[in-house]
């Protein structure tokens, strides 16, 4: 106001004749102009200066939760007509289809099952999945809150599926029910360690049986999501208003755009344990930065880091673990480690897992091996390549087994007029004579090469991967099995 005042008295504003109505005018942009000052000097006051490793330990301890932010409350955004759209929080996503390239929610999805999706917003209630039998030789449940720590409460690895269950979702602060509470008819009780849930579904639809896909088909359509309310024959309650951060296009882009309010609202709206070295570790990075569980994200108060800084760190992250990866050894030590519960894995694990896609299961549900090319350079859509599997090198699953082609560098399906992206029980394959099997990466089909055992890539100077899913493996063939290696054709 002193700052006002004087103003007004080096203008003259004493001597002037103005109207009331003029007068009040200049008065209003004097004022504007002086909060405008006070706020342009209150965000330069709050400017953190972080230095690069700094930066670099943020990124690191906070990857795992905007990974899977981005991938949760794509979900849960995206229109239930798209691919694993929901269409908001507390409904469900049914598909009896397999995915083509048009899915981009999540890197590096599979072609091989059906992803049955469930949004779950427990704030106001618990929520409830009415479950059925499948007749399917794999299917199970996963979950994982925006800490991305996973859990399987059902598999068909397990003994589960074989009869119809209900599985009620609740956290430390849903209202309405407490821990250990028993609900008639409930068959179990999963306490979340988030407000938000994603609570996934994978399905093997035996695709090339059509009598048994129609079949499994039904049994996805029986599956059920209500809340507490609802399964008790009463209304659902209205849910209570809130507001998400922004999601990103790429990961990089919330590191980039909007970190500070994104990490505001999932600490939130997460539980955290006091005596976990990773949890104390994220919230003593936060705190200088003014982020802690249970405050309001105000943008005007809020501390302002170098965006363009953190993009760039989390780009050589994600490169750092790519080229890691590329290495068979490094993919042999991680492949038992990735996609455990909470207490379960360690930091790195949990960078290289959300790095290549949110979302995987662990070791005793399916194992994730990378085929390289043989000469150990990195595989290009430039070239053509076979990947040769005799009788006795088959991948060893109890259930099935898929080979997938993605793009590197999003972990996109590549398009494709012929809509074949992966080689399986569910996409198609031949085998040979002998048992084995021929799979050729290649723009144009080879002469001879069934159809099934094709995977088309677009002849331009791009970098492709190819990944398999082994189902329910035998981990004691697995100790001595090799993944097998694509040979480069021309």
């Amino acid at each position: 106001m002193l700052d006002l005042l004087y103003r007004l008295k080096e203008m003259g504003f004493n001597r002037m004749k103005l109207t009331p109505s003029k007068a009040y005018f200049c008065l209003m942009t004097l004022l504007a102009s002086c909060l405008f000052s006070a706020f342009s000097v209150a965000a330069e006051s709050s400017k953190i200066s972080l230095s690069r490793d700094q930066v670099e330990n943020i990124v690191r301890r906070s990857y795992q939760y905007v990974a899977i932010y981005n991938v949760n409350n794509k979900a849960a955004e995206a229109p239930e007509s798209s691919p694993m759209g929901t269409g908001g929080w507390n409904k469900l996503s049914l598909n009896t289809s397999l995915f083509d390239a048009s899915i981009k929610l999540i890197a590096r999805p599979n072609n091989d099952t059906l992803y049955q999706i469930a949004m779950l917003d427990l704030r106001d209630q618990p929520m409830i999945l009415d479950v059925p039998a499948f007749d399917s030789m794999y299917v199970s449940l996963e979950t994982s809150a925006y800490d991305h720590y996973v859990s399987v409460p059902l598999s068909s690895v397990k003994g589960d599926y074989k009869k119809p269950e209900k599985v009620l979702f609740y956290t430390a602060r849903t209202q309405g029910y407490t821990a250990g509470d028993e609900i008639a008819g409930i068959d179990r009780y999963l306490e979340m360690s988030g407000d938000f849930v994603i609570a996934f579904h994978r399905i093997m639809p035996h695709a090339n049986e059509p009598e048994k896909f129609n079949r499994i088909s039904d049994q996805i359509n029986a599956l059920k999501l209500m809340s507490l309310s609802e399964y008790q024959g009463k209304p659902a309650p209205a849910p209570s208003a809130i507001n998400f951060p922004a999601v990103g296009a790429t990961d990089a882009d919330v590191f980039g755009n909007n970190l500070l309010e994104v990490m505001q609202f999932i600490f939130n709206h997460t539980t955290f344990d006091p005596q976990d070295e990773l949890d104390q570790a994220l919230l003593a990075a936060y705190k200088p930065l003014g982020i802690e569980p249970g405050k309001a994200w105000d943008p005007l108060t809020a501390a302002k880091i170098d965006g363009d800084l953190f993009r760039e760190v989390t780009g050589e992250v994600q490169k750092t673990v790519l080229g890691m990866l590329a290495d068979a050894a490094n993919n042999t030590r991680f492949l038992p480690l990735i996609f455990q519960p909470k207490g379960q894995i360690a930091l790195e694990t949990l960078i290289v897992q959300s790095v290549i896609g949110p979302i995987g299961l662990p070791l005793t549900e399916a194992i994730y091996p990378p085929v390289a090319a043989q000469d150990g350079k990195p595989m290009n859509a430039l070239n053509n390549y076979v990947i040769k599997i005799s009788k006795d090198e088959m991948p060893p699953a109890k259930a099935f087994w898929s080979l997938t082609l993605y793009d590197r560098q999003n972990g996109f399906f590549i398009p494709n007029e012929h809509n074949k992206y992966s080689v399986g029980e569910n996409a198609g394959f031949k085998l040979n004579a002998d048992g084995g099997i021929e799979i050729h990466v290649a723009a144009e089909k080879p002469a001879g090469v069934p159809k099934e055992n094709w995977l088309p890539v677009q002849r331009r100077d791009e970098a492709i991967d190819l990944s398999l899913r082994i189902y329910a493996p035998d981990l004691e063939k697995m100790k001595t099995w090799k993944a097998p290696s694509a040979v480069l054709v021309n």
